[in-house]
């Protein structure tokens, strides 16, 4: 198993929806548990980083992605 290099700021594109509709979310916080923020309604959690990765579908550069933007 490949372990994927996560930076603060970065943008994910997640496997299936947050409930409110959006897939993108970004990173506040990295190591063992991780901290991300949905993009869409700015709601943060905590997640494991195993599970993290395995949701993840793609990594999106910061510069491409403005905060509160619908997929």
């Amino acid at each position: 198993m490949q372990i994927i290099k996560f930076n603060v700021g970065d943008v994910l594109e997640l496997k299936k929806p947050h409930p409110c509709g959006n897939k993108l979310f970004r990173v506040l916080r990295v190591g063992s548990e991780m901290r991300v923020v949905c993009l869409s309604c700015s709601r943060d959690m905590n997640i494991d980083r195993l599970k993290l990765e395995k949701a993840t579908k793609k990594i999106i550069s910061t510069e491409n992605v403005e905060p509160n933007s619908q997929t």
